[in-house]
């Protein structure tokens, strides 16, 4: 999937991951990856843009730390971070509900009446 595709839902995605718990870059990487079962493979070049975006707004703090001797910056889910995934979330629920109506196989149009 293209990082084209989730215009619009990669911030959710990155607020979601780090839900579970503080994460370094790659480790958000490798969880995006993971849950989607191979099909959310990004670019370093579009995840640490969208952190730091993140990050300027509010919805993630990050913290630097030296593992093996490599500096490693893990980012972890704000308050603020938090609401905001909720928000998202329930966007999300009225969106998909919304395109469902049309574009699910088994929901019959309807008719004006």
């Amino acid at each position: 999937m293209k990082a084209q595709a989730l215009h619009g839902h990669l911030d959710a995605l990155l607020l979601a991951v780090l839900e579970q718990g503080p994460l370094h870059g790659y480790a958000i990487i490798e969880a995006l990856r993971s849950r989607s079962d191979g099909h959310l493979d990004l670019p370093t070049g579009t995840i640490y843009p969208a952190l730091r975006r993140l990050e300027r707004a509010g919805h993630v703090a990050s913290t630097w730390s030296t593992v093996n001797g490599r500096e490693r910056r893990t980012y972890q889910l704000t308050d603020a971070g938090r609401r905001a995934l909720a928000g998202e979330r329930s966007g999300w629920r009225e969106f998909s509900s919304t395109v469902g109506r049309f574009l699910d196989a088994d929901t019959p149009p309807t008719t004006p009446a």
